[in-house]
């Protein structure tokens, strides 16, 4: 109990400032999409919130918005005209009862693109802000060489064992190309025990040997204990200027949503175990691990955070920005808006499905900790 009291009280100083401060900076650009593209819209806001629930803070700007810092600090939301709700369903007696003036300004009777424009702002916010932050890291701190140049070969590991050497450039592992070294990661990781041919060059000479990524359990940034593929070799790292720094931030960035789309499409096939799911607590846990070791290893969770946050929220699940999407969508088809009735009833289902899912992953949370 004292070890424990101990880590807690570390982590009060440490872990909670960190805590606020890469989910305020992730909710506050999602949020902020949404009302720079509301605005642009015409679309009058009437608050934007961090946090849910009684308000601690908060002043209205000349426009009527009602910016403001609420209690509990574990997402956010913008309220526009003609809303019901933080989750913008639309308050039907409102707009019946709204004179032409005010539908001017509510969002719901604005044309169907600028409604999924600002549905969709939030996300992309999201990505950019993970790109802006990866691109400032990469500018000031030295990153793999891409391609790949091998800088040091584990002893006994499967790179040794097929006769990588220092220096080797790796330019294709199993038939794919590889540009970035997250190409590399992303291939090797997911190819446990299955022999690829990995194309290199070696003093000007082009060769290809025949190696076997071997399983090895890791624990990454969250604090969850998962099982990849590792060759056992290292990059080479070099200083990137700006547009290199912003190009390799992008590639990264997608190089996440794409890998995350993954594993949710083996998950769903059950090719996938749903206990790598992460909650509030692992990213409470890994905000004051990455904070002890620097304010750069923080901001690089920060993104991770934002890329995570931006995709989970374009998933076609009703009370998220991907479930307005998928309405909109079926608008788009039908050439009207769905009923009343399926979108309350899409609404409960999505919010039933999300509040599973943040269970299961604060379950997963408190089992990786030890703390249930």
């Amino acid at each position: 109990m004292p070890a424990l009291f101990g880590d807690f009280a570390s982590w009060i100083v440490i872990g909670l400032p960190a805590f606020l401060f890469v989910i305020t900076v992730v909710v506050f650009f999602h949020e902020l999409g949404h009302f720079l593209m509301a605005r642009a819209c015409g679309v009058a806001v009437m608050a934007f919130s961090i946090g849910f629930g009684r308000e601690l803070v908060g002043w209205t700007d000349k426009k009527g918005t009602r910016w403001k810092i609420s209690l509990l600090p574990l997402g956010g939301y913008v309220r526009f005209a003609g809303d019901a709700d933080v989750s913008s369903r639309p308050d039907e007696e409102a707009m019946k009862n709204a004179d032409p003036k005010e539908r001017a300004n509510i969002l719901h009777f604005k044309p169907l693109y600028q409604r999924a424009l600002v549905a969709a702002a939030g996300p992309l916010a999201n990505f950019i802000l993970a790109i802006a932050i990866f691109a400032g890291v990469f500018m000031t701190t030295p990153q793999p060489a891409e391609p790949p140049v091998i800088a040091e070969v584990t002893a006994g590991s499967a790179a040794e064992e097929a006769g990588l050497r220092i220096g080797d450039l790796i330019r294709s592992v199993g038939g794919r190309e590889i540009v970035h070294y997250a190409d590399l990661q992303e291939i090797v990781g997911t190819n446990i025990g299955k022999a690829l041919t990995v194309l290199f060059v070696r003093d000007g000479m082009t060769l290809e040997v025949q190696a076997t990524p071997r399983a090895t359990e890791i624990t990454d940034a969250t604090g969850a204990k998962r099982t990849i593929g590792l060759l056992g070799i290292k990059d080479r790292f070099e200083p990137l200027g700006p547009t290199a720094a912003l190009t390799r931030a992008a590639t990264t960035t997608w190089s996440m949503i794409t890998q995350t789309f993954d594993y949710l499409a083996r998950l769903v096939v059950g090719q996938a175990s749903p206990d790598q799911l992460s909650g509030p607590i692992g990213i409470a846990k890994a905000s004051g691990d990455v904070a002890n070791i620097g304010f750069m290893a923080l901001l690089r969770l920060t993104a991770l955070i934002s890329v995570a946050i931006g995709f989970a929220n374009l998933l076609p699940i009703p009370v998220l920005d991907g479930g307005h999407l998928l309405y909109y969508a079926f608008e788009a088809v039908l050439g009207r808006p769905l009923g009343e009735r399926a979108q309350e009833v899409g609404f409960r289902l999505g919010l039933a499905f999300v509040l599973c899912l943040m269970l299961l992953a604060t379950f997963n949370d408190l089992v990786r900790f030890n703390l249930f």
